[in-house]
């Protein structure tokens, strides 16, 4: 690993501490650096407040040595207004003379403007350092943007035996298939995620808060297909917790591709990632229609013998972890 890789590596390091604030903007991470040593660093703030470079720039206290330093950051930095003020203007103003990028910014608003505006300035402007692990730390922000839809990512739950759910029950609410360890790491997910979405079969059998309860963090905006809006405002989904969006055919056509018309709708009021919890129907509806990023999918140490089995999907498995009783396994769509 040479030295360009070992901060940038820390700068993605240090972004993730942005996760489930920054939405929608990226979590970027910046760090700055002096004779090899780290000077001042930061990541991006919850949205609307200093981005990465900012909040770096900041923590240097003699601002003097900025004027020998090289600042290393995970994604371009911006070159236009919007929230806050472009950071390539800053860097330019404190005349830091060498910037480290991991990828550029693929944003139509900069993608390369502010990479050009550095370089004439009189920057020394590296371009790409561990490239495609910046790009999959910045995963949601480049599907929001390139593919014109939020990230999208499955989770369910299923039996030994394959089933998500019992064919009957007595109460409406959720019969746990994982362990509480693994119920707590959802909902950290769900703190990570913008949004949360189910259909309306899994309203009616479970009643679900869809909140984050077990961890620190904001509640995703809860996103419930109902499509002849029979929902009863009486359901946990339509409690002052969080904000709840109804996908109804006031708004999309059931008759075909709704995967693609959830994501077009959820594209224009700037939902970039979406986490999916079922049910079944809507699980399939988005794997049929090829139209999802990951799927995270527990197994628990359980049988039903009968119910709702498990939806049919293939993907490149990315890795497997046991957490006591339950086996989590992560995929991709590639």
């Amino acid at each position: 690993m040479n030295i360009h890789e070992k901060y940038i590596k820390r700068c993605i390091e240090i972004a993730k501490n942005g996760l489930g604030a920054t939405r929608p903007n990226p979590m970027v991470g910046s760090v700055i650096v002096l004779e090899d040593k780290i000077i001042g660093e930061g990541y991006t703030s919850a949205y609307g407040s200093n981005h990465a470079e900012v909040n770096a720039i900041n923590s240097v206290k003699n601002k003097d040595l900025l004027k020998e330093a090289t600042l290393y950051v995970t994604l371009e930095p911006c070159s236009h207004f919007g929230k806050t003020p472009p950071c390539s203007d800053l860097i330019i103003e404190h005349k830091i003379p060498n910037v480290v990028i991991g990828t550029i910014d693929t944003h139509s608003k900069v993608s390369g403007k502010g990479i050009e505006k550095l370089i004439k300035a009189g920057c020394n402007v590296t371009v790409g350092i561990l490239e495609d692990k910046c790009k999959q730390h910045h995963k949601r922000f480049f599907t929001f943007h390139n593919k014109k839809r939020p990230y999208i990512i499955l989770k369910w739950a299923e039996t030994t035996d394959g089933f998500i759910a019992p064919r009957t029950k007595k109460e409406k609410k959720p019969v746990w298939i994982t362990n509480t360890i693994s119920q707590q790491l959802v909902h950290k997910w769900r703190a990570e995620e913008q949004a949360i979405l189910v259909g309306t079969n899994t309203v009616l059998q479970d009643n679900p808060t869809l909140t984050v309860r077990n961890w620190t963090g904001q509640n995703p905006t809860r996103i419930v297909i109902d499509k002849t809006e029979k929902l009863s405002k009486d359901f946990n989904v339509f409690n002052n917790e969080a904000e709840t969006i109804i996908i109804s055919e006031k708004n999309i056509v059931f008759s075909k591709g709704l995967a693609s018309q959830i994501c077009e709708t959820l594209y224009k009021i700037d939902i970039n990632s979406v986490i999916i919890e079922g049910g079944l129907r809507t699980l399939q509806t988005f794997i049929d229609e090829n139209i999802w990023d990951e799927a995270r999918v527990f197994t628990g140490n359980i049988q039903f013998k009968e119910g709702v089995k498990a939806p049919h999907f293939s993907g490149n498995l990315i890795s497997e972890t046991h957490i006591e009783t339950d086996i989590l396994k992560i995929f991709t769509n590639d």
